[in-house]
């Protein structure tokens, strides 16, 4: 949009009573728009919509047309529009116009596309269906092109580009966002200087946050915002980049907020520097939760004595994955063990003002940490995933451990961090295991609601 705040968009089959729902989570949205799709390809429209041309052609008309009756900003998408015979699309993009869609989306929703193939779509349905609409791309990188054929959508009159920050999304991912930003920024010769006005020094500590908040790391060769996307190996290089930057990059390191950490507090730091550091990092932080990262703070200081911008970050994902409704909260870890001794864990967790404790035996202080938080709360689930990585170079890091979990069915991650590796997977666990309790007493509520 120009300006105005954020469009908030609801995704919605073409079901009448699903496009009413949409607009039931929307309506209290300053800008909403509904975005109405269904199947156009022939697997799609054969296996799972079990429907033919004539009636896919019904359901957009009618699902369309639904959606303009709660608001006028009405997006529609053809799924697997890149295995849709060309004719059949652009005869359903039409009926969607026809009946109010204001932007047109064309999906590559199995990543099939090829950069010049996919620009040549963009660039027909813009030249055959009339009306006015902004045409839109939803590229996926299942053959790792979502961004080449993001951008070739744009050189071809694409003005909307539907992107996920760090390329999250179904298999192989979407399109990410800081890589077509960019590449729109670096290469305006390229794209008639279009500009997305995006922030591009946040870039790299929202593709931080995005991480810990839902436990997938970035790659460390990730392009723009990855550990080493501005490292230098080769001596070549390295004699070159010191010689002059640009010899060998080009972006600057500091424009995506690609800098070294700095050094922000210390123990002796207060709650007001700590809130107001937190502040101008555009970290926000209220009540409970402010105060509970404020001890996590206090705590891993007096083990750090100096904490950096990166440490406040890690400190206050933890926090925001761990302050709803904790069941159980971390009170005590004690491990021992070596290379005779079988290593032991004993746990201390309190639940209403109720303290449990449990220990236990395993292959490593890690397992036999999770061993014991899983006696101690009685959630019996299977670790599936296991990630610990360096917030900041030193010896006296924080270590920041994801865990992801699986209980019966209910798969949920979990984050930790501390300067003692052990304690950061125990905190993880638990954080996962409330998370379990969570989704179960939801689950337990619902049926209750429905009845038998």
């Amino acid at each position: 949009g120009q300006g105005g705040g954020p469009v908030i968009a609801g995704l919605s089959r073409t079901h009448l009573a699903d496009v009413d729902r949409c607009w039931e989570a929307l309506r209290d949205a300053d800008r909403a728009r509904i975005h109405v799709f269904i199947s156009t390809s022939p697997s799609h429209m054969e296996h799972m919509l079990k429907m033919t041309q004539a009636q896919v052609l019904e359901e957009t008309r009618g699902g369309v047309a639904q959606a303009r009756q709660h608001t006028d900003d009405v997006e529609f998408s053809p799924q697997d529009a890149t295995r849709t015979p060309l004719d059949f699309m652009l005869e359903v993009l039409n009926a969607a116009v026809e009946a109010g869609a204001t932007t047109l989306n064309i999906p590559d929703t199995v990543g099939y596309g090829i950069p010049w193939d996919f620009g040549s779509i963009i660039s027909y349905v813009r030249q055959t269906v009339r009306g006015d609409y902004i045409i839109s791309t939803h590229c996926h990188n299942d053959l790792g092109l979502a961004v080449a054929n993001s951008l070739s959508g744009v050189k071809n009159g694409a003005r909307q580009v539907e992107v996920c920050i760090n390329g999250l999304g179904e298999r192989a991912g979407n399109a990410a966002l800081e890589e077509v930003v960019m590449a729109l920024k670096i290469r305006p010769d390229q794209f008639d200087g279009l500009d997305t006005r995006v922030n591009t020094e946040e870039l790299a500590r929202t593709s931080r946050l995005v991480s810990r908040l839902t436990g997938y790391p970035v790659q460390y060769n990730k392009a723009v915002v990855g550990r080493n996307a501005f490292a230098h190996e080769s001596g070549i290089h390295q004699h070159g980049v010191l010689a002059e930057r640009t010899t060998y990059e080009i972006i600057d390191a500091s424009k995506v907020g690609q800098k070294g950490s700095q050094i922000v507090l210390g123990k002796h730091s207060g709650r007001h520097a700590f809130a107001a550091e937190l502040e101008k990092m555009g970290l926000s932080l209220q009540g409970d939760a402010l105060n509970s990262a404020f001890a996590r703070f206090k705590e891993l200081a007096d083990r750090k004595v100096e904490l950096t911008d990166a440490d406040l970050e890690a400190i206050v994902a933890e926090e925001l994955g761990t302050s709803v409704e904790q069941a159980y909260a971390f009170e005590e870890l004690e491990v021992s063990g070596g290379t005779v001794a079988e290593p032991r864990a004993r746990i201390v967790v309190t639940r209403g003002g109720e303290k449990k404790e449990a220990t236990a035996e395993g292959d490593g202080m890690i397992d036999a940490a999770c061993k014991a938080i899983r006696a101690a709360t009685g959630v019996d689930a299977t670790l599936t995933d296991f990630n610990v990585s360096s917030v900041t170079g030193g010896v006296d890091a924080l270590g920041d451990v994801i865990v992801q979990l699986d209980a019966g069915g209910v798969k949920v991650s979990g984050r930790g961090v501390s300067t003692d590796v052990v304690e950061a997977s125990a905190r993880a666990y638990l954080n996962a295991v409330n998370k379990v309790l969570r989704v179960q007493a939801r689950g337990e509520a619902r049926k209750a609601e429905i009845g038998p």
